[in-house]
């Protein structure tokens, strides 16, 4: 049998005038090792008659490793939105595409979401072909509760959509699983700590998974800051952070203290609620009438959250 229909068996019918149109699939492809690409994939991409590769290097590298001699198109941040009308044509005379990513289950953090919704509003067939999957690894090797879970992808760049982000990070009952640069690890893991303050909240730092230097680093986000303080991380790094734990009694003289700071530092009720329903594992609406107390004790200016008075 051939790669073409070991791929799929046929084309599917769009059910207009009769017309065969093209399959979209989406590739799973190997996040280290080359050999967890699955067998189903290395026909997919066999059998494709175009390739769609943010990154073309990477990509060829894969393609040459499985002995695909195509020549794979670069779908990127920038040229997404031109590639729709290319992409919409080739399925329309009935070609196949494949999507890959630069490692992994292409669409999460990676170009495609706007290109998917067009392919699916034209009405032509979607064939995922699932694989490996940074996500998945680093959340069922972490030793944190696999559900439910979240997926945040890259945190904002910009001060304040990140401080409203990590606070939500924090705030979650659900384990978090995110993406980070390892020039900017530290940075990510010296904010964690600073939210959770003293309490105990677990982490998994995946780092270079299926690699020859795969690390899994597991502790709390300060034992996380002392060690790559020492040791500086390289490669393609994912966090998985603990779920809050059940809320407690909440000890009143703690959370005081804990609102106090937090308007101290300028921040807004609903940011300083956040702040010190996470450092003091006590709700949102407790610690929102703790602030609340507090400001008002306190002479707190209504129009920006600052401390006012003497």
């Amino acid at each position: 049998m051939s790669d073409r229909a070991q791929a799929g068996r046929g084309r599917e019918s769009r059910g207009r005038a009769g017309v065969s149109s093209g399959r979209f699939f989406i590739v799973a492809t190997p996040i280290g090792n080359l050999a967890d690409l699955t067998g189903r994939a290395r026909e997919a991409l066999a059998a494709a008659d175009h390739i769609l590769a943010e990154d073309t290097r990477r990509a060829r590298t894969l393609l040459t490793h499985i002995g695909v001699a195509a020549h794979p198109v670069s779908l990127h941040a920038h040229n997404e939105a031109s590639r729709i009308a290319r992409v919409a044509d080739w399925l329309a005379r009935g070609d196949d595409v494949a999507l890959v990513s630069d490692a992994g289950t292409p669409l999460l953090s990676d170009p495609g979401e706007r290109l998917l919704g067009a392919v699916v509003e034209g009405g032509h067939p979607v064939v995922p072909v699932p694989g490996p999957s940074a996500v998945l690894a680093a959340l069922v090797a972490s030793g944190l509760p696999c559900v439910p879970f979240t997926f945040v992808g890259f945190l904002p760049r910009k001060a304040g959509k990140r401080a409203r982000a990590l606070e939500r990070i924090i705030d979650a009952e659900d384990t978090t699983v995110l993406f980070e640069s390892p020039a900017r690890l530290l940075r990510l893991l010296e904010e964690l700590a600073a939210l959770v303050g003293g309490a105990r909240r677990r982490i998994a730092v995946c780092r270079e998974m299926t690699k020859v230097h795969e690390e899994i680093l597991r502790g709390t986000p300060p034992e996380a800051v002392r060690h790559y303080r020492e040791h500086p991380p390289r490669g393609e790094v994912t966090v998985v952070v603990e779920g809050r734990s059940e809320v407690r009694e909440p000890d009143a003289a703690e959370i005081e203290a804990l609102a106090v700071a937090a308007l101290a530092d300028g921040l807004s009720p609903s940011a300083a609620a956040r702040r010190v329903a996470a450092r003091g594992g006590i709700r949102r609406g407790a610690a929102y009438d703790a602030v609340m107390r507090v400001r008002k004790a306190g002479g707190v200016d209504e129009s920006n959250g600052v401390g006012g008075g003497g």
